[in-house]
């Protein structure tokens, strides 16, 4: 070992060298230990825990308002109007207010034989007190007994002792302002727009409570003053979540239970949850208003429930293929919110990212499960909506898998294929598929509906380049033609090689409305420019969505246009009830199920083949450029020639 390290080392080792942190000092020398790091996250983390107080207050019934406040200088100050923090002396500690030991002491509070909160957010008692110690100024007011007390702290130390400052007969409760320690957290600041998000959060948590914020702060479009009350709760904030979403259920499976009447025991859980093909899956989950982002025990609980009650409902109505859909389908697509309240829980780690109490999950499955039940036979066209989403899912993931156990043949020559190419399993041309699809929403949608085995995917970025309109050195460098070329692995123009082409229909599957129609025109310019023998051996198609869908109970059908919309409404559909009319904005508005049944699958499908009349010599080539070309006059004089023939237009 170097000399020099040894002599570093101290020469004794007695009890003169165990160094005894008291008070608060823990806190301050390793502030990780406590609310996860100093930076930004934890800064904010320090706004959760006084907030957190209030909300305990509010949940158990005796506070309905509470205010937050970030002043110009960061200082942020909760407020609220319940019991206000005990401030006569403390028992055990002589010349000490209960005040200040619960600010100035780890491990006290007023949460720990259940006797003063049943459930609380707060339970390992430092919240507070870790605060104080990480600010350079607290100023503690409580309104009690018609009395107004105050306190002053500093980096964890009291300033003076509790002193009554007034009297308060129209207010009570308890105000917390602080400034956070920049020794500590350096040149983080308080973000107004995360402390909105995390306000309004926890009114949406408890319906009971009004949250008031004010902010001396401008960031952006965050409101400088807002009022938060959601009567609605979860149902509620998921219903802002999922705004503008297409849903599997006309209204989400939300409800609120308590435990009380089943188990015998204080707490409730609530939720929110919702299917939609038009955003990722998500869960939010909370336990006494603490986000809990990691999950834990009451996620499970909540899963458990939903795929039992799925799996349930597709036994009852002989779907035999709900049987293998997992937890895992679940969550894909599916939108959920979920917030229990419980007795003396049990969290990892000081800043309970994660719920670690077992009795937990058997709580919240044995709630929801009975309630989803009954929303499943309540909601048939809902029910069997998400069971349709989730069987496709399941069908998925098995594919998924199986083709993983079972390698892929390779060609022998090795292709480059573009990265957003959802390429299909077989090894040979006949009978494959390439699906041209216009943005990723549809395509995602068209992911799920398609037929991995001989069906591909290849979405588009908006609209194709007008191979026409455009020099030759900007479409090769253009990346969507790069993409279509080295997905049909072939060469462009005079490079174009058949034999080469790999799928046997190249078909383009875009919106019922004029921006799709524009982008099939100039892909059909582009495959007729540069790949015109794809053309003329019949392996160009357009796929034929619909542009409605009627359902009358049990009975649906698909329309095509107005016309035959009219038509099937005055002939009706045999079913039972209003006909419902359901218009599609687009391929990523369809479920996956409705763009399979009807613009996927070979059997039930229509499609248009993309063919050349050869009796017009060249008279197509002349039309195509005088459309699509680079002289908008011809375009114009091509519109008034003909305009006489449109008898109606259709907007």
């Amino acid at each position: 070992m170097p000399h020099d390290l040894l002599s570093a080392r101290p020469e004794t080792y007695d009890a003169s060298s165990i160094e005894v942190l008291e008070g608060l000092e823990p806190v301050r020398k390793r502030p990780g230990m406590y609310i996860g790091g100093t930076d930004e996250r934890a800064l904010h983390h320090l706004v959760a825990e006084i907030l957190d107080n209030a909300m305990d207050e509010a949940v158990a019934g005796h506070a309905s308002r509470i205010e937050v406040e970030l002043a110009a200088d960061h200082t942020v100050t909760v407020r609220d109007n319940g019991r206000g923090m005990p401030v006569d002396a403390h028992p055990k500690f002589p010349g000490k207010s209960a005040l200040e030991v619960i600010l100035c002491m780890l491990h006290s509070g007023g949460k720990f034989s259940g006797d003063t909160y049943q459930t609380s957010g707060g339970l390992h008692g430092v919240g507070a007190s870790v605060v104080n110690a990480l600010s350079d100024a607290m100023v503690v007011q409580v309104a009690r007994g018609r009395e107004l007390w105050e306190q002053r702290f500093s980096r964890g130390l009291p300033l003076g002792l509790i002193e009554r400052i007034g009297t308060a007969p129209n207010r009570r409760g308890t105000t917390v302002s602080f400034h956070a320690d920049e020794q500590i957290f350096g040149h983080n600041r308080f973000r107004p727009a995360r402390m909105l998000k995390l306000v309004r959060s926890k009114a949406y948590l408890f319906s009971g409570v009004e949250i008031r914020w004010k902010s001396e702060i401008a960031e952006g479009d965050t409101p400088m003053e807002a009022v938060f009350h959601f009567p609605g709760g979860l149902a509620d904030y998921l219903g802002e979540q999922l705004q503008g979403c297409s849903n599997y259920a006309e209204r989400p499976f939300a409800g609120k239970v308590g435990f009380a009447e089943k188990f015998g025991v204080p707490g409730s859980v609530e939720w929110a949850i919702n299917w939609t093909p038009s955003r990722d899956g998500f869960i939010q989950s909370y336990c006494n208003t603490v986000p809990t982002p990691e999950g834990g025990t009451h996620e499970a609980g909540f899963w458990a429930a939903i795929l039992k009650g799925i799996r349930a409902y597709g036994e009852l109505v002989k779907n035999r293929k709900a049987a293998e859909i997992t937890r895992d389908d679940l969550a894909l697509g599916g939108c959920a919110l979920v917030s229990t309240f419980i007795r003396e829980p049990e969290f990892v780690g000081q800043t309970k990212d994660r719920l670690a109490s077992a009795e937990a999950a058997r709580l919240v499955e044995g709630a929801v499960r009975d309630h989803f039940d009954n929303w499943l036979a309540a909601d048939t066209r809902s029910a069997g909506a998400i069971l349709d989403f989730l069987v496709l899912r399941s069908e998925e993931r098995l594919r998924r898998r199986q083709e993983k156990e079972t390698a892929r043949k390779t060609a022998t020559k090795k292709l480059r294929l573009p990265g957003k190419l959802v390429d299909c399993s077989a090894t040979n041309r006949e009978g494959t598929e390439l699906f041209i699809v216009e943005g990723d929403s549809a395509g995602g949608s068209a992911k799920m509906a398609r037929e991995r085995k001989n069906q591909a995917l290849l979405p588009l970025r908006g609209k194709i380049l007008n191979v026409l309109g455009a020099a030759s050195a900007k479409m090769g460098d253009n990346a969507e033609i790069g993409n279509l070329s080295m997905a049909l692995g072939v060469g462009l123009g005079a490079k174009f090689r058949l034999d080469d082409l790999r799928y046997e229909k190249i078909i383009i599957m875009t919106d019922a409305d004029v921006d799709g129609a524009h982008i099939a025109a100039l892909l059909m310019t582009f495959f007729f420019t540069q790949m015109r023998p794809m053309i003329d051996k019949g392996h160009l198609y357009l796929a034929c969505p619909p542009l409605y869908r009627l359902t009358q109970g049990a009975r649906r059908m698909y329309v095509s246009d107005d016309a035959e919309k009219e038509a099937a409404l005055a002939k009706g559909l045999g079913g039972k009830g209003k006909i419902d009319v359901q218009r599609f904005k687009g391929l990523g508005e369809m479920d996956a199920k409705d763009l399979k049944d009807t613009t996927m699958n070979p059997l039930t499908r229509k499609l248009i083949r993309v063919s050349i009349d050869d009796e017009l010599g060249g008279e197509t080539a002349e039309l195509v450029e005088r459309l699509m070309g680079k002289k908008p006059e011809l375009r114009f004089q091509y519109i008034q020639e003909n305009a006489r023939f449109v008898e109606e237009l259709d907007v």
